[in-house]
């Protein structure tokens, strides 16, 4: 497959300080499924923000098909527009990404911004909505939504801009268990369709039911390591050692006993 990403050493921190990535090297192909795991606070949002173009490295490159992203290739019109089209994220909190007075509006706003005429942003908004089952939100402001209607409007204006790239920040998070069952079906579907899926989460079961590669960040912000989804998972010392899974000690009268312990290990069986 081709490589559509690249990141190449990259670092951040946040004023300067507060280190979130270390020499992060990372390559996705085209119509790659991965998924980006670690525990809270080792960098999945701030790596998922930078290879969106919504930060800039302090140190590294992103390359989006060989070419560089960076604020000032950004500033290139015509590659802006271009990059815009083509990598669509879908924040953590919806909240954060809905703004428009209705839904509609909500999805008709990428296209519009792209350059395509009222008509067909409409036209492909409409459709966007049937494929998710909400065209009865269509005229709704989005403080009017459910949590989990909030999260589909959410992906509603990042596949309305037709991207080749999707990327996901804790899709799963603060989602009810039917909820949950539609988005790991999309995610599956949107693969299947060639789209490339990058999700940021340290839900380890949302990982183990969507495969394909994983890469694993440390407590440190390092890439501890890479590989196929039933190799990390399988990797007890690594989860451990990165914190996403925890040792249970409990005591029966004189006797301790240890065992690891996380919601994903339960399930597992």
């Amino acid at each position: 497959m081709e490589n559509i990403i690249r990141l190449d050493g990259i670092s951040y921190s946040y004023y300067d300080s507060i280190p979130a990535l270390s020499e992060i090297s990372l390559e996705i192909n085209g119509g790659d499924n991965v998924a980006i795991i670690g525990a809270n606070g080792s960098g999945k949002s701030t790596l998922l923000q930078i290879v969106s173009g919504l930060r800039y490295p302090s140190k590294g490159k992103l390359f989006f098909r060989d070419a560089e992203v960076s604020e000032r290739s950004l500033q290139d019109k015509s590659f802006l527009k271009f990059f815009r089209g083509s990598v669509g994220y879908v924040f953590q909190d919806p909240d954060v990404q809905l703004f428009c007075p209705t839904v509609l509006d909500e999805l008709m706003y990428g296209p519009l911004q792209l350059g395509l005429d009222e008509k067909e942003a409409h036209l492909r908004s409409m459709q966007v909505l049937e494929m998710l089952s909400i065209t009865n939100l269509k005229d709704r402001p989005s403080y009017m939504l459910s949590g989990g209607e909030k999260k589909k409007v959410a992906i509603g204006s990042a596949l309305t801009i037709n991207p080749e790239v999707l990327l996901f920040d804790e899709p799963t998070n603060g989602l009810d268990p039917r909820t949950q069952v539609f988005l790991v079906e999309l995610l599956f579907k949107l693969n299947e369709a060639g789209k490339t899926v990058v999700i940021a989460t340290h839900d380890l079961s949302l990982v183990s039911e969507l495969g394909g590669r994983v890469a694993v960040l440390s407590e440190e912000h390092r890439m501890e390591k890479t590989g196929g989804a039933d190799e990390i998972l399988g990797d007890q010392d690594l989860l451990l050692r990165v914190n996403l899974i925890h040792e249970h000690v409990h005591a029966h009268g004189k006797m301790k006993h240890a065992h690891l312990h996380s919601h994903f290990l339960f399930h597992r069986y």
